[in-house]
């Protein structure tokens, strides 16, 4: 019971965050005798991966379901593999069930792309594909894009921590571990102009790892990916961040605000010390469906613009197209486009 009232509360903050992304269809009558807008509508149907290989991920699901909800979605349904385990898990039922989602398919992998993308005797295809996975599923999503829609391409987890004189390193060292312990292709970055704070947190690693049930990921991540890196002052700091474009940012610095004007990529960014990575995955209210790989240097969070569809509406009366029509016309004819040309004199 508790489990769940913190999932029904996690939900109500994600929404309450996402209901501010909602557009709105527009008309504009500026100029006399046409008339111009926008249509915004939601998608008819979406398919949510949900990831389900050495954990549980109900927060996937709530990420990836909620802003389809406030977008006006008709129909969600989700594709997450069993593995070893032969059923469904309980808490991501009971997420599906508070969200209002009915299907939820077992099946995982590049097989559940491909199903989603095309349809099966038993599944319908979707319209949008949303949702973190391994690198068969992020593949099998860049093949089918053009079919549908996809999210974005997400590879492995990734934090980056900027930290100087005066952070706590145990924070430091235990979100650093926070996306280690996803898998080893994960990455962990810690930069600071500070040798103090990377020589602690070099030494506290070890201390900190042999309490952690997920150590051996945790090693792997740290030791194939994971890097300290000392900078010798803070716009080479600050240029490290921006071509690294992390999924997440974390500034453990004095006065984290002033820096954002100058930190031009990343997928979501944490400010001071108690506003860990976590918070974000679970409960803050952004999204945490994120660019990785440097790709949030063009790419944005998941939200509700996602899906949303925008068409434009063109109306002109027909003195004002008579106006218009041999300027019209006359680009058309530079284009070489004849047939372009002749459907506008045509009309008088």
């Amino acid at each position: 019971d508790e489990m769940l009232e913190i999932i029904k509360e996690s939900i109500k903050r994600v929404k309450s965050f996402h209901q501010n992304q909602l557009e709105k269809s527009w008309f504009s009558h500026q100029e006399e005798g046409m008339v111009l807008g926008q249509l915004i509508r939601p998608l008819e149907r979406v398919g949510v991966y949900v990831p389900g290989g050495t954990a549980e991920y109900p927060s996937s699901l709530i990420m990836g379901a909620v802003p389809a909800l406030i977008a006006g979605v008709k129909e969600i349904v989700v594709a997450t593999p069993l593995g070893s385990r032969l059923k469904m898990l309980p808490y991501l039922l009971m997420t599906a069930r508070e969200l209002g989602i009915a299907k939820i398919y077992k099946i995982g992998g590049a097989q559940a792309i491909a199903a989603f993308a095309y349809g099966t005797e038993t599944i319908k295809p979707v319209d949008k594909i949303v949702g973190p996975g391994n690198i068969y599923v992020t593949i099998a999503k860049k093949q089918v894009f053009g079919q549908v829609d996809i999210d974005m391409l997400a590879g492995p987890s990734e934090i980056l921590i900027w930290a100087e004189e005066g952070a706590n390193t145990d924070y430091i060292i235990a979100d650093l571990f926070s996306q280690a312990e996803h898998d080893e292709n994960a990455r962990a970055v810690l930069v600071t102009t500070s040798k103090k704070i990377a020589e602690q947190v070099q030494k506290g690693i070890n201390q900190q790892i042999a309490h952690c049930p997920r150590k051996d990921i945790i090693t792997g991540s740290l030791t194939k990916n994971g890097r300290i890196i000392v900078a010798k002052d803070k716009k080479l700091v600050i240029d490290l961040i921006n071509q690294f474009a992390p999924e997440h940012l974390e500034l453990q610095i004095n006065d984290p605000w002033s820096y954002l004007g100058e930190l031009k990529n990343f997928g979501a960014v944490f400010l001071g010390p108690y506003s860990p990575e976590p918070l974000g995955d679970y409960w803050a209210g952004p999204n945490h469906i994120l660019p990785t790989m440097g790709s949030a240097r063009q790419f944005s969070v998941l939200s509700v613009h996602d899906f949303l569809k925008r068409s434009s509406v063109i109306y002109c009366r027909r003195d004002k197209l008579l106006q218009d029509k041999e300027k019209v016309a006359r680009f058309a004819d530079m284009e070489g486009l004849s047939a372009h040309a002749n459907a506008m004199r045509i009309r008088k």
